[in-house]
């Protein structure tokens, strides 16, 4: 149920250099982005490290402070920050976007850290708080008021994935969530930093009580009225866990904070005779949820083992003194209630815990919920994950704490359905444990350091180990990607499990519920439904082919849209329809007659400097029709889009305007070589698409195409010279090499490729021979040899240059739409001009 699918560790780790002391801390983006802490002391000879982040210190450090961030799919492209924190690093938070980090340390500092350019792999500090020499133990972004109950039973997306009426933190005028994170400092106090509109920040702290007092341990939580919740205990498992409810406001531009106590509990072990003195220490403590302030996890230890508990915060009845019981209620009287800390649930004597990791995914855990989950073995989300400093690793069921599946280590073979109790051969030396634990967003992966440094990616079974029929599983992948595709997130951990004899099923799968929404949530979810089929294509060999036309497609889409967007209304008492939705209703060859062509002019600059898109487009037609008569061979590219209507009637509407804009300025017009010099290539082309269209424009009576149209697209090549397409960008990602089952040996900094194997070798049939480069965005060439920076998609590997050479207003609003995002909607990383 649990396998681990690589290991990354840094080439070289000296041991005079390890503090096998200092805590870890990992943090787990809904971008696939992971940033953690090393236990390394500082070297001069240091590599890798941006100088730019590099901070004078002014009095001798002992450990390097530094803050590594991968993407999952690249884990060995680390990016190291010399943080310029003081003491030790103790807290890591992602925002809600996944694209900044804050980071807390031992001195009272804190950090929001931003992408710099947009790339993963560059960063920069863009705010800082501080509470002077007052160790940060607790730290949270302010809620966004955004969260989704996920219910697995149902079908259509508003149902399956529901909004939760949930209240931001604090709101700025209009209702408009304020962004600010709220820490809790080991003296008692509790400080909040807003971050204005206008870039600045607001600050303030209050103490959590009057009488303050050290705080071991806290930890933050949100209510659905907009409270903020603190769990903080002193460390002794003997003292009380208090709760206190927090309030932050804005008034008259000052940061406002009120705090008031809540029920407190005792932990059982506490109250137990036998347990009374074994479990001495508070180590962990957690709400299971940052959107739940009515459950916490505890676990009390001792250097021998742990203990964990579950409580609950519930509404019970005030008991009466016997003197008013038979006292006659008033009419409508209600008996007074309270609330009360009960415990849910708590586990037998376990082995020590060394790191506690929650689930992120929001599943709904109502009765009828839970009932189906455990009817379909859908466990994402339902379970927590501990580990123990003999290397395993346990999944407990979040509200009973039973047992859902072990992982016994690298020291050991692995031995799923074994009674945890049975004792293993301890390892001569310090075993081999994680410090630090986190789970994905959609509860399929599990990431963890350990206390030599190395980095694991664990893939986390959705039935925790359970058997399930093919058509189980692929509805429980089917749902986690339909989550991923309806809230933005990265799929990457959800690829993990989809082998690749599953890719043709959960295509058609995908393909259908997708066509059950309504026709608005479609038009929203357009391109990214096409990302995530491309996504799944190239796991496969058999559906290489078909990643390269949803690519395509892709490009297609935006080439469109831009150009569209171009046109606007020549008088503005124009009907309702604008002249690009008027395209649509163009047949066959009297265009420019039904058409009024003034709306469709344009200035000369921006159509030239458009010239390399309009050349895509008019390769991309010729390609297409050439191709027609090898429409049986579904292996090629382009066989999608020849059954494909929508796509055909787009490209379509583009040669009627790349046609129009061509009488005004011949030079951005596709360029053909032809055999003949009278030969009209566009009208051609237009005419073939045409016939090509209107056998497929009506999706239920799809009609084969006639002879005599693939007797002309078979005469295409002698009058034409057929171009051929870079089809399909190089990625070098692991989600392509972990589908075997073998553990991948990776190091840090060192790229990796398995030895004799082509790091593309299912999509390599398609690509052109020519070493060329190629700018995939821009569509230009680049040469054998760029000088140029480049970046690169961390998902489908798509690259475009960094810096743009491009000074019209026209190219540049093409690149906007790409400046954070990829077509496909993956992040950007930059890579050395000796690399592309």
């Amino acid at each position: 149920m649990m396998e681990i699918a690589y290991v990354c560790e840094w080439e070289n780790r000296p041991k005079s250099n390890h503090c096998p002391s200092i805590p870890l801390v990992c943090s787990w983006s809904c971008r696939n982005l992971i940033a953690f802490t090393t236990d390394l002391k500082n070297e001069e000879e240091d590599k890798g490290i941006d100088n730019a982040f590099i901070t004078n210190i002014t009095r001798p450090v002992d450990l390097s402070h530094m803050i590594h961030i991968i993407d999952t799919d690249h884990p060995w492209d680390v990016y190291s920050i010399n943080s310029g924190h003081n003491e030790v690093i103790s807290c890591l938070e992602w925002d809600q976007s996944g694209s900044r980090l804050l980071s807390a340390d031992g001195d009272g500092q804190i950090k929001c850290w931003g992408m710099s350019e947009h790339l993963v792999n560059s960063w920069e500090c863009t705010q800082s708080s501080s509470v002077d020499g007052d160790p940060i133990i607790a730290l949270s972004w302010l809620h966004n008021g955004v969260k989704l109950a996920l219910h697995s039973g149902s079908t259509n997306f508003g149902e399956k994935f529901s909004r939760v009426k949930f209240s931001p933190s604090l709101t700025l005028f209009g209702g408009k969530p304020m962004e600010g994170w709220l820490a809790v400092t080991v003296s008692g106090l509790v400080t909040v930093s807003l971050l204005k509109p206008n870039g600045t920040l607001l600050t303030a702290s209050e103490s959590l009580c009057r009488l303050r007092g050290r705080v071991a341990l806290a930890d933050i939580a949100f209510t659905g009225g907009g409270n903020i919740v603190v769990a903080a205990t002193d460390g002794s498992s003997s003292s009380p866990v208090q709760f206190y409810k927090v309030c932050v406001s804005v008034v008259n531009e000052k940061c406002r904070i009120d705090t008031e106590l809540l029920p407190s509990l005792f932990m059982r072990c506490t109250t137990d005779p036998v347990r009374r003195d074994k479990y001495p220490a508070v180590t962990h403590l957690k709400f299971l949820t940052r959107e739940n302030s009515e459950q916490v996890l505890l676990c009390a230890s001792s250097q021998m083992g742990s203990i964990v508990e579950c409580w609950s915060l519930r509404k019970e009845g005030l008991p009466v003194n016997n003197i008013f019981q038979h006292r006659s209620p008033v009419v409508g009287e209600k008996q007074p209630m309270i609330l009360k800390w009960r415990i849910l649930s708590a586990t037998n004597d376990l082995d020590r815990v060394s790191a506690v990791a929650l689930p992120k995914l929001p599943i709904s855990i109502s009765n009828t919920d839970l009932k189906v989950a455990s009817d379909t073995k859908f466990f994402p989300g339902l379970g927590l994950a501990l580990a123990f400093h003999d290397g395993s690793i346990q999944i407990l069921h979040r509200l009973s704490l039973h047992t859902m599946g072990v992982f016994y280590g690298s020291g050991s073979s692995q031995r799923v359905g074994e009674e945890p109790a049975i004792k293993r051969q301890r390892a001569g030396g310090p075993m081999q444990h994680f410090k630090a634990l986190q789970f994905s967003w959609t509860s399929l992966a599990l990431v963890g350091v350990d206390n030599h440094g190395k980095l694991h990616m664990l893939r986390v079974s959705p039935s925790m180990g359970q058997m399930l029929d093919m058509n189980t599983l692929l509805r429980h992948l089917l749902f986690l990607l339909e989550y991923c595709m309806v809230t933005g997130y990265d799929w990457w951990d959800v690829l993990l499990h989809a082998q690749p004899g599953m890719v043709h099923n959960l295509l058609e799968k995908l393909h259908e519920e997708y066509m059950r929404q309504n026709q608005a949530l479609q038009q929203v979810l357009s391109t990214r439904i096409v990302a995530v089929k491309a996504s799944l294509c190239k796991l496969s060999s058999t559906t290489a082919a078909r990643a390269c036309d949803f690519h395509a497609k892709l490009l297609l889409i935006a080439i469109s849209s831009t150009l569209k967007s171009l046109l606007r209304p020549h008088v503005l008492n124009t009907p309702d329809k604008s002249p690009g939705d008027r395209l649509s209703e163009i047949y066959i060859d009297k265009v420019m007659i039904n058409l009024k062509t003034e709306e469709f002019v344009l200035d000369g600059p921006p159509l030239q400097s458009l010239q390399q898109l309009i050349q895509w487009v008019g390769d991309f037609v010729l390609y297409l029709l050439a191709n027609l008569p090898n429409q049986g061979s579904n292996v090629r590219p382009g066989f999608g889009f020849l059954r494909d209507g929508a796509s055909l009637g787009m490209l379509r509407e583009m040669l009627v305007m790349i046609r129009i804009w061509g009488l005004l300025k011949p030079g951005c017009l596709p360029i053909y070589t032809a055999t003949s010099d009278n030969q009209d290539s566009m009208f051609l082309l237009f005419r073939l698409l045409t016939k090509l269209w209107l056998c497929s424009r009506d999706e239920t009576h799809l009609q084969d195409p006639d002879e005599i149209l693939i007797d002309e697209c078979c005469l295409l090549p002698s009058q034409l010279l057929v171009p051929t397409m870079d089809w399909l960008p190089v990625n070098d990602g692991v989600i392509t090499k972990v589908q075997s089952k073998h553990i991948l040996r990776l190091q840090f900094g060192k790229p990796f490729s398995l030895p004799g194997l082509n790091p593309n070798a299912q999509g390599e049939m398609f690509r052109t021979p020519t070493s060329q480069k190629v700018d995939h965005l821009r569509c230009l060439h680049l040469g054998m040899s760029p000088t140029e920076d480049s970046k690169a998609c961390t998902r489908c590997g798509c690259v475009t240059m960094l810096r743009s050479p491009n000074k019209t207003n026209a190219m540049r609003q093409w690149e906007q739409r790409w400046i954070k995002n990829c077509l496909c909607g993956g992040l950007w990383r930059r890579i050395p001009s000796t690399c592309t």
